[in-house]
């Protein structure tokens, strides 16, 4: 939580400090009632105040009070917008420079601690860390106040006090876990919503409805027993310091009174204990424990937040071990284009996995290359790193006479074109996606890649949105689009992951049409598939069989 809050430590500290100046103004007023009171009660026994300057001073008071909470409060709201928008850019930050196919965070994770769980730093920043600073200052500053009118009460709250903290401690063990574990069950059950989401229609088609929407409900149903454990435990904790407040408060009450009745003639110092002097041990007691029960309320806040700071510690942690992209991912000018080699190449597919090596290869500029092998040989990864957006453990790729370096990653990727496996798309009308606002020859890429009957049977034809998981076109139609999209672009080299995988003959056979159309125009095209059809159409293959 240190690390977090680092960005705002001094913000949160002067709204801690402007706190605790305006719970230290409260003896004050509680004098000023005090002594009117005290003179109404018992004429000439203690100094007397007038009460229309007594309720002047003490509106007066108030009103500074309110200025000073109003400020503190100001800045600690500021400081946890601060926290949270920090701690989501970093987290974004780190998680957009995951290579392709890393597995550190996957989106619905992402979505889930950065919009949900981090949110929990705001309570931590606006309500606990204030209420911990007035926590350490005003019950001790009470006891000194209430000390210099009576020993007794001074030792009722020094006993009564402490028993909140120890309890606070105990149950803070407590709350934390069971905060822990929630946090556990918000990402499970993100995490299986959006795959269910993402699998819909397979869903469907298999029947599996029911069963999704029992395990839906199950994960459902932890989350909600996971919610309720953090709530028992808040209202425990809630309910035991309330508790002790009240005795303590009670007791004070008790001696003051018997006191001023003459059944008690000790506590004080020498002298018997005015009505004036009662009253405002009266009205300290209680804002005795306020900073204590403020911190209370807010325990929970502090167990959510290391909970979830625990969580962005790992997950940090995950993805900087991760395979990260080379380079800052922005824009950049291709390189002076040449043949395409790769020598000694050896790269890590996930954190725990050795070192995968791939056979040298070499790519004469236009040539249309089918990379093959069985599944795990490494085909994803090779594509992956020749376009750079991974780092390989060992080797050189070249285009041209230029290396394949972290510097020069953006040039580097400038010269290439990628078609996924799993075609995603941005929140975007289709003509953004397929031109990236760029001038260009639309209705030819779009014929180039037999994409213009899809189009028009788009609603709203170009400027349909089509949902990140492509909504509303098939699986070889998202493809075509993509493709298009390689033909708009006029990338010299395009990289095509499985673009038919999953296609049925007819559309499997339109998809291997488009991708020729590229090659027929130059671009050198290099896919890795287990298609005969596929294969069969591309100049030669590299197969990757026995390289793992």
């Amino acid at each position: 939580m240190t690390r977090i809050a680092q960005p705002v430590a001094g913000k949160l500290k002067l709204a801690g400090w402007l706190g605790v100046a305006s719970a230290l103004i409260w003896p004050a007023q509680a004098a000023l009632i005090g002594l009117v009171l005290g003179d109404l009660v018992a004429p000439g026994v203690s100094p007397s105040l007038s009460p229309l300057a007594g309720a002047a001073g003490f509106v007066v008071l108030a009103l500074v009070r309110i200025v000073l909470d109003w400020i503190s409060q100001k800045l600690s709201a500021d400081a946890a917008e601060v926290v949270l928008r920090e701690s989501r850019e970093k987290l974004i930050r780190k998680a957009l420079r995951q290579a392709s196919g890393a597995a550190a965070l996957s989106p619905a994770e992402l979505a889930s601690l950065s919009a949900e769980k981090l949110g929990a730093l705001g309570p931590w920043a606006t309500r606990y860390q204030p209420a911990f600073l007035r926590a350490r200052i005003i019950p001790l500053a009470f006891i000194l106040l209430a000390a210099t009118q009576s020993w007794a009460v001074a030792g009722i709250l020094l006993i009564a006090g402490p028993l909140i903290p120890i309890f606070m401690a105990l149950v803070g063990m407590a709350a934390q876990d069971a905060s822990e574990k929630q946090m556990v069950e918000i990402g499970s059950l993100n995490r299986l919503l959006i795959d269910r989401i993402a699998a819909i229609t397979d869903l469907r088609l298999l029947g599996a409805e029911a069963r999704s929407r029992a395990d839906l409900e199950t994960k459902s149903e932890d989350l909600r027993l996971r919610t309720m454990a953090v709530l028992r435990v808040a209202f425990l904790s809630s309910t035991l310091l309330e508790l002790f407040a009240a005795i303590g408060v009670a007791l004070v009450a008790v001696y003051v009174g018997f006191s001023l009745i003459g059944w008690m003639n000790f506590g004080t110092w020498g002298s018997k204990m005015t009505p004036a002097e009662g009253i405002f041990l009266l009205m300290i007691a209680p804002e005795f424990f306020q900073p204590l029960r403020d911190l209370a309320a807010a325990w929970h806040d502090r167990a959510a937040a290391l909970a979830v700071a625990s969580e962005l510690e790992t997950t940090e942690t995950a993805i900087a071990k991760a395979n990260t992209l080379m380079g800052t991912g922005g824009e950049g000018a291709a390189p002076t284009l040449g043949a395409l080699r790769w020598h000694g190449l050896q790269i890590r597919p996930g954190e725990a996995a050795a070192p995968l090596p791939l056979p040298d290869g070499d790519i004469a500029p236009g040539e249309a290359i089918a990379i093959t092998g069985p599944s795990g040989a490494g085909k994803t990864t090779l594509l992956t790193a020749l376009v750079g957006l991974i780092h390989p453990e060992a080797g050189k790729i070249t285009l041209g006479d230029t290396s394949l370096t972290e510097e020069n990653a953006d040039d580097w990727r400038a010269a290439f074109g990628w078609i996924p496996q799993s075609p995603r798309f941005a929140d975007a009308s289709l003509r953004e996606l397929i031109t990236l606002n760029r001038p260009g020859d639309l209705d030819a890429a779009l014929d180039a890649a037999q994409a213009t009957e899809v189009v028009a049977g788009l609603p709203g034809g170009l400027d349909a949105r089509l949902g990140d998981m492509g909504g509303g076109v098939s699986g070889g139609e998202a493809r075509r689009l993509l493709i298009a999209r390689a033909h708009y672009a006029g990338r010299p080299i395009v990289l095509a992951d499985e673009p038919t995988a999953d296609l049925d003959a007819e559309t499997g056979a339109k998809v291997i049409a488009a991708l020729l159309a590229l090659r027929s125009q130059g671009t050198t095209l290099i896919v890795a598939s287990h298609d005969p059809a596929l294969v069969a159409a591309m100049d030669r293959q590299i197969d990757l069989e026995g390289a793992a």
